[in-house]
């Protein structure tokens, strides 16, 4: 049996009504819709939190606790491999990842964090914010220092 092969039995889908199509059809001038009213019009209906006019509980109750999003350290993240495409003891930091065109910076950003994701095989002087164990593993291993800034 093929997936072309599937369909439904006969009798478990029924056709679709096709509404407004004629006073003939059953369906025809308001469509089942019923004569005006919110709900006979384009758009009409409530949203999901309307509660008949009735102040929604969402605005009833107060908000409560604290969130770090504001405050929150934003690193731009890099990956040990790719610090490949810098020369063999050359120095990388921020601004050089920047100017190799490897990352975006945001206009936020609280520093360079270098992850353990692939394999380094340069020796190179990696100047960032914070590192993984990883990472720090992965560039003592090809050679290179790893500076905290």
């Amino acid at each position: 049996m093929k997936i072309n092969d599937l369909f439904p039995s006969a009798g478990s889908r029924p056709k679709a009504w096709r509404k407004g199509r004629g006073h003939g059809t059953g369906n025809g001038k308001t469509a089942g819709r019923g004569h005006k009213g919110q709900k006979a019009r384009s758009g009409g209906g409530t949203g999901l939190a309307f509660e008949g006019g009735q102040m929604p509980i969402y605005r009833r109750l107060p908000k409560r606790g604290f969130n770090n999003k504001p405050f929150a350290k934003q690193y731009v993240l890099v990956n040990v491999e790719q610090l490949n495409d810098f020369a063999d003891g050359s120095t990388v930091d921020l601004q050089a990842i920047k100017e190799a065109g490897l990352i975006h910076v945001p206009k936020r950003c609280d520093g360079l964090k270098v992850l353990g994701n692939g394999d380094l095989n340069k020796s190179l002087t990696v100047k960032a914010v914070a590192y993984t164990a990883s990472a720090k593993e992965k560039i003592a291993k090809a050679g290179g220092t790893a500076e905290e800034v």
